[in-house]
C-alpha cells in the first residue's frame, strides 16, 4: 500500500474514533491530528478539510463494500447500501446530520441520485414513465431516501436493516407499478 493510503486510512480512523465519542461539528482538524499522531500539513496534503475526509471515507469503503456482489441493479445497490450504513451507523449517523455545501448529506445526494435516474430509465425504456419525468422521480426518490436514512440511522434503537430493507423496497416496488399502471 502507498504511503499516501497508509496516511489516508490513519487519518480516517482518528476521524472514525473521534465520531464516537464526539459530534461533527466539535471535531477539528487539529483534532484529528492529534488522535493519530501526525500533524496539520500531513493532513491537508491529503484532504481539502475535514468534510473531504468524511467523503472520502464513505467513497473508498463504501466502493468496496458494494463492489463485493454488485449486479448493477437499484435493488442490490439499496441492500448494500443499507447494510454498510447500518454496519457504520455510529460514524453516518453523525455525518448525516451535517447540513450545507460540502457535507456528507449533499454528497451522498449526488451520488445516488444517477444509481437511482438509471432505475427510472430502466422504467421509462419499458413504457413505464414518461421519460421526461425520470429525472424528477430520481431527485424526489434520492431526497427521500436521504431523508429516511438520517431518520433510520439517528433513531436511537433502528430497526434492523432487512426489515428498513424491506419496507424501502416495498414501496419502491409498489410505486413503479403505479407508474407502469398510469401510463397504461
Amino acid at each position: 500500500m502507498p504511503d499516501s493510503n497508509i496516511t489516508k486510512k490513519a487519518l480516517a480512523e482518528a476521524m472514525k474514533s473521534l465520531m464516537a465519542r464526539e459530534p461533527f461539528t466539535k471535531i477539528s482538524v487539529g483534532d484529528i491530528c492529534a488522535e493519530c499522531g501526525m500533524n496539520r500539513k500531513s493532513f491537508y496534503y491529503h484532504f481539502r478539510d475535514k468534510y473531504d475526509l468524511v467523503n472520502w471515507i464513505f467513497y473508498t469503503e463504501f466502493a468496496e463494500a458494494v463492489a463485493q456482489g454488485s449486479d448493477g441493479s437499484a435493488d442490490r445497490f439499496l441492500t448494500d447500501a443499507c447494510h454498510y450504513f447500518y454496519d457504520n451507523r455510529f460514524f453516518y449517523g453523525s455525518a448525516l446530520k451535517v447540513e450545507g455545501q460540502n457535507s456528507f448529506s449533499e454528497y451522498f445526494g449526488e451520488v445516488l441520485q444517477p444509481i437511482l435516474m438509471e432505475h427510472f430509465r430502466e422504467i421509462y425504456d419499458s413504457g413505464g414513465c414518461r421519460k421526461e419525468h425520470a429525472y424528477f422521480y430520481a431527485e424526489f426518490w434520492s431526497d427521500a431516501f436521504l431523508a429516511s436514512l438520517k431518520r433510520w440511522l439517528g433513531a436511537k434503537d433502528p430497526m434492523p436493516p432487512e426489515e428498513y430493507l424491506g419496507i424501502i423496497l416495498s414501496l419502491k416496488r409498489d410505486v413503479a407499478e403505479h407508474i407502469i399502471e398510469s401510463s397504461e
